[in-house]
């Protein structure tokens, strides 16, 4: 959706309030029931697997793959002889955590719209649907100059100044992070027991030996890991050389020189085509550890559509106990 403000040159590059708050309507699609069973759409409706404030014993089921085992309920394992968890539910409506990168290597893109703009899309998408739900949305949206931090509100009052900021920085910024670790790392002092924490972000530069902030996000959360990329990560291009500006360097450090990414070296291809796998391999590995939700989303595509798709995916996961 194109704004009277925008032009089809600059839609891609800098998302407009209006349309953020417009992607409403397509949030009703989307499923962000928790992973534990449901029992009412209202507030105070979720169960889950995670104890902490704010939440109330429900009832003992037979353990799944993927369950807390500090919930085992021991007294009824003993009397029936097989393993049951404690359920868990919430008094009052489930608060969920925005996390959005706008980071210099999320400013760049080569089709359809940038990296930051997908990031921005999927953030309103995902707040919209919780407000639907009745859930409290805040968040954390930071580049490495500003960032803005609310904490969960309901009926928008949370959402709306995170879609503000991920359309115009604001003046009164207060300092920003530089990278994704930084910024969760104060994510986990913020975030309590039984809330969703969606981050969203290109995870560029993410060190597995350095991640610890994303287990203490999920040791009482639900996580989701939202990986936005471009064709041109990837997906190596034909060989030749391609002018491209100075926005992704950190990201292509080892194969951009002065502006020119040089693709006529076998070798270099290869390392090319290594660099995104690398990065989705480390995701991979660290949701399977922490137990968190992975999908991705790609510049070109409709964003709508593909976090349907995910998020759909995330339930289906449930069945298992395993994120995919």
């Amino acid at each position: 959706m194109i704004s009277p403000q925008q032009t089809p040159a600059t839609a891609g590059i800098q998302p407009n309030l209006k349309d953020l708050i417009a992607l409403r309507g397509q949030a009703r699609r989307l499923d962000l029931a928790p992973r534990g069973r449901v029992l009412a759409t209202r507030s105070g409706g979720h169960l889950s697997r995670f104890r902490g404030r704010g939440m109330e014993f429900d009832e003992s089921r037979v353990y799944q793959p993927g369950d807390d085992p500090r919930n085992m309920d021991w007294r009824v394992t003993a009397r029936a002889g097989t393993p049951h968890v404690k359920l868990f539910r919430e008094e009052r409506e489930r608060p969920v955590w925005l996390l959005v990168d706008q980071g210099p290597s999320m400013r760049f893109g080569t089709r359809v719209a940038f990296k930051s703009v997908v990031a921005a899309q999927a953030a309103a998408l995902i707040g919209w649907a919780a407000v639907d739900r009745g859930d409290r949305v805040g968040g954390l949206v930071f580049d490495e100059s500003h960032h803005l931090e609310r904490r969960p509100a309901a009926r928008g009052a949370g959402l709306l100044p995170l879609l503000d900021r991920l359309s115009a920085v604001p003046k009164d910024a207060n300092g920003g992070h530089a990278a994704i670790a930084e910024a969760a790392t104060h994510l986990v002092t913020q975030v309590r027991p039984g809330s969703l924490v969606a981050i969203i972000s290109d995870f560029a530069g993410i060190q597995p030996e350095r991640s610890g902030w994303l287990a203490q996000l999920a040791a009482g959360s639900e996580l989701l890991l939202i990986l936005i990329h471009d064709p041109l990560e990837s997906e190596t291009p034909p060989p030749g050389r391609y002018p491209v500006t100075d926005g992704v360097q950190n990201a292509l450090s080892a194969v951009l020189r002065t502006g020119i990414l040089d693709l006529t070296s076998a070798r270099v291809r290869q390392v090319y085509q290594g660099h995104f796998q690398q990065r989705l391999d480390s995701l991979q590995r660290l949701a399977r550890r922490d137990r968190a939700h992975l999908l991705q989303l790609a510049t070109f595509n409709p964003v709508g559509p593909a976090l349907a798709r995910g998020l759909g995916a995330r339930l289906g996961a449930r069945a298992t106990g395993m994120a995919r």
